[in-house]
């Protein structure tokens, strides 16, 4: 599956009992219809949680703002809440990862200047600069 989309907020780095390392993230996803009969467009945000594990470093690039293509699977997590009402969330199990230049917010970002960065399998690959169109 694959989800383009902006990080909510800065990734986290979390280090379990056996060393191994993950790397926590939210993206929300923007969509838009429109009701059939209905003057008004209906705007809908989603937010789901991603993990990474291939590679630690990737955390660094991935700010809050951060406009990513994710490639992966997703899984949803059911439980009920202490009220007592049913609840869920969802989980995306990121397997490579494309950012598309920096965050909205980023004044030391130009638009001319975007960078794209790719990680396919763990490997963290440099900034292309020459890109032909």
């Amino acid at each position: 599956m694959e989800i383009i989309a902006r990080l909510t907020k800065d990734a986290e780095v979390k280090t379990l009992k056996d060393e191994r390392q993950v790397v926590n993230f939210s993206v929300a996803i923007n969509d838009s219809y429109k009701p059939k009969g209905a003057a008004e467009v209906i705007k809908v945000t989603t937010y789901v949680d991603c993990a990474y594990w291939a590679n630690p470093g990737i955390a660094k690039f991935l700010t809050k703002g951060t406009l990513v293509e994710l490639y992966g699977r997703i899984s949803v997590n059911a439980y009920i809440n202490m009220q007592g009402e049913a609840k869920g969330s969802l989980r995306f199990h990121v397997n490579n990862i494309k950012l598309h230049g920096g965050s909205k917010s980023n004044p030391n970002t130009n638009d001319r200047e975007q960078e794209t960065v790719t990680v396919v399998a763990g490997q963290l690959t440099e900034p292309l600069e020459d890109l032909p169109f």
